[in-house]
């Protein structure tokens, strides 16, 4: 099970988000969040970590976070 990150922009319904694989993913995802978190200064930015199989899983049960074109950054 992989964890993801995901960031996602309120205002302009832009996607970011990176995939944490193996056994610590979802665990780094989570730490990752909360990082951001703290020093997030836009609070239009939803900022979440979510544990999946595959994004094509979480691209299916939270597409509104998909409905604009999502870019990769890398783990």
């Amino acid at each position: 099970m992989s964890g993801f990150l995901i960031q996602y922009d309120r205002k302009t319904g832009r996607t970011i988000f990176s995939e944490y694989k193996g056994v610590d993913g979802p665990r780094l995802a989570l730490a990752q969040r909360l990082k951001l978190e703290k020093n997030r200064r836009n609070s239009s930015i939803e900022i979440v970590s979510l544990n999946s199989d595959s994004l094509e899983t979480i691209k299916k049960t939270h597409s509104r976070y998909f409905m604009v074109e999502a870019q990769a950054e890398s783990a």
